[in-house]
Order: structure tokens, then sequence, then C-alpha cells
């Protein structure tokens, strides 16, 4: 052992930096340095990341999970069919919402804050409102809630419903093109609102005015009133993890080159108008078809959500694909040809693309054997509480007015969790309460939007069990919401009608939608939509209201103080 030369700490660090090291008997060896990560390093350094995260998601998607599953447990006294395949897509929607976010802010965002914020000097302003157009119509396809409406089309009924039927089935994919023409409009008028400093208490009169004129008319003819739920439903499916953020952050990059980026307003306004100008484009595209007839017998309808399982995930992967891949495709040639403009962090953005990919894929499955069924469960059950149902034996579970009562706490319990839940809707608060400088709270914006959609979800769940007109209830509600806007200040405007947009989240639509669906088959309901639509107007309602309280107040202390002082 004399002639093996010890080691020295000299010696380590030397052969470190050269990527050399010393062995026995003083031979150097080049080898290069591979540095060794063992599992608990490896945990070490993604828990943090990753935890963020998935706590974000599992606090939109546990609660409101385990809400339903618990009332159907333990209030409606059933069993949970199919717990295990629930469970597991539960996880699914979980991760693959996690997966999908985060590839959102770093394959997607980047692209299009840095469209809206050269695209002025490089277009003149028809050329900017054509891209505004293309993005925002692009972006709905890419739009994970947009799924559900597979669900809603085979649950229609075509001998009761013919042309919702036709429009769910047989038109599906005029609906999408006409729902993206929508939200591709909204964009394009937001853009302009920024540019040209528009107010937008002057925009949603506009839009609002004839999208209930609309309303109206199919109202008034039967062969077309049972479209006005999806129509204004569908605004809600739009406004998700895509759309929004991909529409404000351009809106926010067009705002920072027309040299408004110090107006806190200019990212307000897109959302709004995208969950208002769908329901048009819906309205007209049903118009436009040919009413269908009914069908002289109306075809099995199954209680349970179709089986969308049965799709193999490499189609899972490959319908992620088609939705995400083209409008990547879009947003790169903009930049590159039309902008001329090099692509930063490019392996960022290759990373964030192909999250974009995966956790779409695995949303979808997670849709498929979690949200879905769960949603349609809880809500085929709910009338067991007060009425007899076959599928329930023992119903019904209460005498009428209590197992009623339960249904409508259900109802409102869910809207507000669901709220309360939304983290978008937590950022808006902090931003909202910078913006009035403490005048508006950020946990009274959150309660004004829980309450209103807990009475949104209310009002919708007895639009479905009494088949109560749609149009009976959304012409006053926004009626109420357009007189309150002519008395409201701009800011409180902006805050109220874009709070109906940030609530309803990918998590929110596809439960709710399949709940409606579920209990209006129940209660042998024609159909089931209205109550997304329901729970968007409602905190538009309670949050001008609670506003025009706010300023009130302010404006008694204010003469107070005059009067103390003197």
């Amino acid at each position: 052992m004399k002639n093996e030369k010890t080691i020295r700490l000299a010696d380590y660090q030397g052969a470190i930096s050269s990527r050399q090291y010393r062995v026995p008997y003083g031979k150097i060896v080049s080898q290069p340095f591979r540095p060794q990560l063992r599992t608990v390093d490896v945990y070490r350094l993604l828990t943090p990341y990753i935890g963020v995260r998935l706590v974000d998601q599992l606090r939109a998607v546990i609660p409101l999970a385990a809400f339903l599953a618990l009332f159907v447990a333990a209030v409606l006294q059933s069993p949970l069919r199919g717990a295990p395949g629930i469970a597991f897509g539960i996880a699914a929607t979980i991760v693959g919402l996690m997966l999908f976010i985060e590839g959102i802010t770093h394959g997607l965002m980047p692209f299009s804050e840095s469209i809206g914020y050269n695209l002025p000097g490089h277009a003149r302003l028809p050329a900017i409102s054509a891209a505004a157009l293309v993005l925002g119509a692009a972006a709905t396809f890419a739009e994970p809630a947009i799924g559900a409406l597979k669900a809603a089309g085979s649950l229609a009924d075509r001998s009761r419903t013919p042309a919702l039927h036709a429009l769910l089935n047989e038109h599906a994919d005029m609906l999408v093109l006409a729902v993206a023409a929508g939200v591709g409009l909204a964009v394009v008028a937001g853009v302009l609102r920024v540019v040209m400093n528009w107010r937008l208490k002057t925009l949603v009169i506009i839009t609002v005015v004839p999208c209930l004129a609309l309303t109206a008319y199919l109202a008034a003819s039967p062969a077309y009133a049972e479209v006005l739920g999806l129509a204004w439903d569908c605004g809600a499916v739009t406004t998700g993890p895509v759309t929004v953020p991909l529409v404000v952050a351009l809106g926010v990059g067009v705002a920072s080159a027309a040299g408004r980026a110090d107006n806190p307003l200019a990212g307000f306004g897109i959302v709004t108008l995208a969950s208002l100008m769908p329901a048009i484009a819906v309205m007209l595209l049903a118009l436009a078809l040919p009413h269908p007839a009914a069908a002289a017998v109306a075809g099995p309808v199954s209680a349970l959500p179709p089986a969308w399982h049965e799709q193999s995930p490499a189609a899972d992967v490959i319908s992620a694909l088609r939705a995400v891949v083209p409008l990547v495709l879009l947003l790169w040639l903009i930049q590159r040809y039309w902008l001329r403009r090099e692509i930063e962090n490019r392996a960022v953005i290759v990373y964030g693309i192909a999250l974009c990919v995966l956790g779409m894929a695995v949303f979808n499955m997670g849709l498929a054997f979690g949200l879905t069924p769960l949603g349609n469960e809880a809500g085929g059950m709910l009338p067991a509480a007060f009425t007899a149902q076959p599928a329930v034996p023992g119903s019904p579970l209460y005498p009428e007015a209590a197992g009623f009562g339960l249904v409508l706490l259900f109802a409102a319990l869910l809207g507000f969790g669901a709220t309360v839940a939304e983290p978008a809707l937590s950022a808006m608060g902090i931003t909202v309460e910078n913006l009035t400088e403490g005048a508006f709270p950020r946990k009274a914006l959150v309660r004004a939007v829980a309450i209103g959609v807990a009475l949104g979800t209310l009002t919708g769940v007895l639009k479905v069990i009494f088949a109560l007109p749609i149009a009976a209830l959304l012409l006053p509600a926004y009626a109420l919401a357009l007189v309150l806007t002519v008395l409201a200040p701009e800011e409180y405007v902006n805050l109220a009608w874009d709070s109906a947009g940030v609530t309803t989240g990918p998590v929110t639509v596809p439960l709710v939608l399949a709940m409606g669906l579920g209990l209006g088959h129940a209660v042998n309901a024609a159909e089931g939509f209205g109550i997304l639509a329901l729970a968007s107007v409602g905190p538009i309602v309670s949050v001008l209201a609670v506003g025009l309280w706010i300023q009130a107040r302010i404006a008694i202390s204010h003469r107070e103080e005059p009067e103390a002082g003197t």
C-alpha cells in the first residue's frame, strides 16, 4: 500500500475542475464527471416544483368531487356506482390539469404575450383584428371543456327536442365552429376596446341587448326555444384554462404596445365578451339550419353518460394533438414569419407544448372516467330525495318538503363551493382590492361571486325540475344586470361581468353540465341545460349590487367627514 497515493482535498477539487481524478499507483484517468442523483435527491428537487401546482388542482377538484360523492352516499343513501373508476378519473383529472396548465404557462402564453406586444407595430388595425379573430377561434378548439358537449349529444332526446338533438349530433362540428367564431369576435372586440380605449359598459350594452332580443325571438317559437339553454351554456364552456389566459395575455400585450400598460382595467372585458358572443352565434346557427322533424319513437336514452373510456389512450393523445398542435403552429407562424421574431427559450416552449398535449390527453381520460359519471350520477339521484325513482329503492327518501329543501341546499352549496375553490377568483380579488384601494376587499368579492353562483345554480336546478322556460329566467336577470350596469362605475362593471367567466372552470363545467343532464333525465325533462347560464348571470348581479352598496357607503362617509369637521 506504500505506492498508493492518497487523494488530497486540493487534488480532488482540481480533478473535478479538469474532469480527471487520481487512482492508486499515481495513474491519471480522464473520464467525464457524472453527478449521481439518488432517488431521495430527485424527490427533494421535484417536490417544491410539483407540490404547489398539485395543491392548486387538489383544491379545485377534491372538494367538489368529495361533496358530490358524500351527498350521494350519505344524504341520498345510495352507493356510488363505479366508484373505483370514478376515483381513477378524479386522479387523472388532477394530474391532467396540473400538466395542462403548466404547459399553457410555458408553451402558449409566451407566444400570446409576444404577439400581443409586437403585433401593433407590424400591422394595421384590420390585420390586428384578423389575427385576434383567428387566435380566439383556434383557442376554443383546444379548450378541454368542449369535450363535455359530447356527453350532452348522447343524452339528448330527438323525439322531444329535435333541434337540440340535431345541433349536438348531426351538426356538432358546426356547433363548435359557431362557438369558436363567437369567441374570435369577442377577442376582436376586446382588442379594439384596448386600442380605441372604449368603455366596457358600452360594449356590454351593445352586446347584451341584441343577445336578449334574439333570446326572446327564439323563446316565442317552440321549435327553437329548446336550444336556448345550450346556447347560453356554450358561453360558459368557452371561458376555460386555454381561452382566458391566452386572450387576456393578448389584450395585455396590445395594451402595453398601445401605451396603456398602466391601465389596471386593460386585462378586463375580453372574458365577458367571450361568454356572450358564443351564445349569439349558436342561436343564429340554430335559425340558419333547417328545423329537423321529431322522431316518431324516442330512441333509448341511458341514465349514465356515454362510455368515453372505450376510446384508447392513444386516441386520447391523438385528440389532444389535434386540439393543441394547430393552435401552436398558428402562434409560431405569426411570430416567426409575420412578426419576424425569433423564438426565445425554445426548449422551455417545447417542454410546455409537450405538457399541454399530455395534460389534455390525461384530462380527457379523467373527464370520461370521473367528472362526467360523477356529475351524472349525482344529478340522476337527486329527485329520489322527494319523489319516487325506480333506480333508488325506498324512494322518496324524505318527506316531499324536506327532500325538496335538501335538493335546493345541495344546488346552492355546489355553486358556492365550486366558486370559493376557484383559484382564479382569488387572484382577481387581489387585483380588485388593489384597484379600489381596499374599498372592495378580496373576501367581499369572493363572497359576492360565490353567493351569486349559488343562487344561479339553485335557480337552474328549479328550472330543470319544473321545466321552466329558460328565457323567463334569463331575460329578467340580464335586464336587472343591465340596469345595475348603467348605474355602476366602470371599474365595477369590468369586475362584475368578468367574474361570470372566471367561475366556470374546466372542473365546474363538466360536473354541472353532467349533473343537469342527469337531473333532467331523472325528472323526465326535455333537456337539462341552463344551469351554467344561470350560474353565470348570478355573480354579475350580486357583484354589481355589492359594488353599488360600497359606492354608496363611501359617498355617505365623505358627506359625514365635513359635518364632523364643522
